[in-house]
């Protein structure tokens, strides 16, 4: 049997001006273990007086998770946080109950090129209603490990025997890997769901040659990467949810009722101000079309 489930192609979406690969969600994948949001943004370079502009705008039922290779987003939100986010760092937010945020560009000139990822996490039903909170990880406090030909970086969850201080709320794993030509590695074989977003190189996994900006996802079984050339991977997987989880806009729950509320709640201000980012926001759309998240 193909140790290949399906390989989700990227699709050309916008964030603020910054043309962006999403991968997830996908009409035939909603989720990967609990991420159920992909995006990559970048690699692109802005003119000067030009970056990513995102206004404020709310979030539900999950945690975002932002992680830069290249550029700096400098990110606010209604808990008064006030973060710029630097390659290798991770911002990791959990919106629980309720959230707004914004993310721009940072002001140097030199940080005009982007390039890196932003993921949603589901939140496990207990944790849905929770108080929104976040968390700032610098580079330094992200674990490495150096394997033959191979250097990996534990972003979030556990992977090969180390464990990110990001802390998850279900069992997961996040990890940035960075392969030479003629390198081998075996995924994580501990968790149920599993995928392999190859963002750049030539590259063979389970068998089959993977095509970049791509994102196969795969059975359970022995799964390894083969690298052709210098390839780039963000490997990740987790533990399924046990509910069905509803997606409109930037609201995630497993309660169609509870995106209905967040609708409205959004449209009435309840979700607070950010200090320093109060005179613009991102209107609730009146409906939702593919690629339309933020």
């Amino acid at each position: 049997m193909p140790l290949t489930q399906l390989t989700i192609p990227s699709r050309e979406a916008d964030i603020g001006g910054l043309k962006v690969r999403r991968l997830l969600p996908w009409r035939e994948r909603r989720m990967v273990g609990p991420f159920v949001f992909l995006d990559h943004m970048g690699p692109a370079d802005f003119a000067p007086a030009q970056g990513i502009d995102v206004p404020p705008h709310p979030h539900i039922g999950l945690a975002t998770l932002t992680y830069l290779f290249e550029g700096e987003v400098v990110h606010r939100d209604t808990l008064g946080s006030h973060q710029a986010i630097a390659p290798g760092d991770v911002n990791w937010m959990a919106a629980g109950r309720g959230i707004a945020h914004s993310e721009r560009s940072g002001e140097r000139a030199h940080h005009r090129r982007m390039n890196g990822l932003q993921s949603w996490v589901a939140l496990p039903k207990e944790d849905e209603e929770s108080a929104p909170a976040f968390w700032h990880h610098a580079a330094k406090e992200i674990p490495n490990i150096e394997r033959p030909g191979v250097a990996l970086r534990v972003v979030a969850g556990e992977a090969y025997g180390v464990t990110s201080p990001v802390s998850t709320f279900s069992p997961l794993f996040y990890v940035e890997a960075r392969m030479a030509a003629g390198a081998r590695l075996e995924l994580p074989d501990n968790y149920e769901e599993r995928g392999a977003y190859v963002m750049s190189g030539e590259t063979t996994i389970a068998g089959s040659r993977v095509q970049a900006g791509t994102l196969p996802v795969f059975e359970p079984g022995k799964i390894v990467i083969e690298a052709q050339t210098q390839a780039h991977i963000m490997l990740m997987g987790g533990a399924p949810l046990p509910e069905l989880r509803f997606i409109w806009w930037n609201f995630v729950s497993s309660s169609k009722d509870r995106i209905e509320q967040a609708k409205e709640d959004w449209k009435a201000g309840k979700f607070g101000t950010i200090p320093g980012d109060e005179k613009e926001f991102v209107p609730l759309p009146e409906t939702v079309k593919p690629g339309n998240i933020l």
